[in-house]
């Protein structure tokens, strides 16, 4: 009677998930983004536009293997609305095709601006800015910057906490209103926004927009970066749930452009404060069938 109940049960066979057909397509983005890694929240997005129906948690288990796990440390500043706007190139790629994003944040709304360079000069970073600030619609009180030479001559070249700041950057500070300031060396943990999203421009928007191009036979450069950031900016990363304010910062901007100051006008600042609208950089702002028959092309 053993015998035949040993032959009559047999293991059970696995059974397929949903996410089973779309395990190829996963190794392979997966493939070409290394040694880079794209976040599972991103693959999910990209599923969902092939017909996967199913949760995350069958996502992050697939994935799980192939990444190993790296904690962020958490850094909290908290600024007052139309205070202050956080501003740094992050260096994408060196080299002879370099490739750098100037990254600007809200300090109170997170909102953030992108525009990508292939250098840092200071008449790269002024014309970055006046995009950021055109895109916030208003003028904080300061800007917070790193150290880099685009920005300070000198440090205390003037006593404590004088600086000698670059010509062309200042006088876009005094004609835009705001205030220059840097961090303190070897304190970059003061400009902890804009440096979380630095790492969160690469993993959710660089790494799979080169990862496309890689697997189509193309690279990632400069125009390519501006072409699709501004969608990205609009749909993605200022409409997200933000983990630390735990609102989305387009909503929070609605608050901070009351406090903003007002864009100069004819080469001198408006005379009152008013509540400005979100302005989307609509020159940036194309369809993904622009990249579509960009891939159809290519391939």
């Amino acid at each position: 009677m053993g015998h035949e109940h040993a032959g009559r049960y047999r293991p059970r066979e696995l059974r397929a998930t949903k996410l089973a057909p779309h395990h190829g397509y996963l190794l392979e983005r997966i493939e070409a983004a290394r040694p880079r890694w794209i976040p599972a929240t991103v693959l999910l997005r990209e599923l969902r536009e092939r017909g996967y129906d199913g949760g995350v948690s069958q996502l992050e288990v697939f994935l799980a293997p192939h990444k190993s796990a790296e904690p962020e440390p958490l850094v909290r500043f908290e600024t007052a609305p139309g205070k202050q706007m956080q501003a740094d190139f992050t260096v994408i790629r060196r080299g002879r095709e370099p490739l750098l994003a100037l990254v600007a944040t809200l300090g109170y709304s997170r909102a953030s601006f992108v525009r990508f360079t292939a250098g840092e000069d200071t008449a790269t970073l002024c014309t970055c800015l006046e995009e950021a600030l055109a895109f916030f619609g208003g003028v904080p009180e300061h800007i917070l910057f790193d150290n880099a030479k685009s920005v300070v001559v000198e440090r205390d070249a003037h006593g404590d906490g004088r600086h000698r700041w670059d010509r062309e950057l200042l006088a876009q500070a005094e004609r835009y209103g705001f205030e220059l300031k840097v961090c303190r060396p070897y304190r970059a943990k003061t400009k902890g926004k804009v440096e979380r999203f630095n790492r969160y421009l690469k993993e959710s928007f660089v790494v799979p927009l080169a990862a496309t191009l890689k697997q189509a036979g193309l690279k990632l450069d400069v125009e390519a970066a501006n072409q699709y950031i501004g969608r990205w900016l609009t749909e993605v990363a200022n409409i997200r749930v933000h983990a630390t304010t735990g609102e989305r910062p387009v909503v929070r901007l609605a608050v901070e452009q009351e406090a903003l100051l007002p864009l100069p006008q004819a080469g001198r600042p408006l005379p009152v404060r008013r509540p400005m609208r979100p302005i989307p950089r609509e020159s940036l702002q194309h369809p993904l069938a622009v990249y579509d028959s960009l891939l159809e092309v290519a391939a």
